[in-house]
């Protein structure tokens, strides 16, 4: 008559410990999606940021190649790329460097049908004439979460805000890169 009553404790023990476990799995896998999905952002951010870096490389290298020009090469800080409408004429080196360079930003190195998707999301191109023979050279673009204002470059200022009530205001989801070329006069 005894040996009833154990078994029932037991067997209410062990669902108790069951229960437990479900719930502590549960926290775990729910912790590891979420590990799952920074993970995915996180890949995203670096992929963006080495295409804009191949951009960036990109310019610099068509500003030295053709420096008795490269005070045509200037762009407002608004730059080229997403939402402008990209250089088509060939009559100089500058048009054709300019509508490559505008075509790469807005992704168009692999296509989807008729939806660029080969850059950055939002990538926009500046060249900025800094004087003394010395250009800066950046790229900007939509970044996924809001980090910190990039503090090396005003390309694209004001044009990555989301909308009202979105964590990405005051620039806080722009990310850049830059560099400073400096083109010796060889006359």
């Amino acid at each position: 008559m005894l040996m009833p009553l154990i078994r029932r404790n037991q067997r209410g023990v062990t669902l108790i410990e069951v229960l437990v476990t479900v719930i502590i799995l549960s926290i775990g896998l729910l912790g590891i999606a979420g590990l799952q999905s920074r993970l995915q952002q996180s890949e995203m951010e670096a992929y963006q940021r080495s295409q804009a870096l191949l951009l960036l490389n990109d310019m610099t290298n068509r500003l030295a190649t053709n420096r008795a020009k490269a005070i045509t090469y200037e762009t407002s800080l608004d730059g080229i790329g997403v939402g402008s409408v990209c250089e088509t004429g060939t009559a100089t080196q500058q048009q054709v460097d300019a509508g490559e360079w505008c075509n790469s930003l807005q992704g168009a190195a692999e296509l989807d049908g008729t939806s660029k998707l080969g850059a950055m999301i939002g990538g926009r191109g500046c060249v900025e004439v800094l004087g003394g023979g010395s250009y800066r050279v950046s790229v900007a673009w939509q970044g996924l979460a809001p980090l910190s204002v990039p503090a090396n470059s005003a390309c694209g200022a004001g044009k990555y805000n989301g909308a009202f009530g979105s964590s990405c205001t005051a620039d806080l989801c722009r990310r850049a890169v830059s560099t400073i070329i400096r083109v010796a006069d060889l006359k």
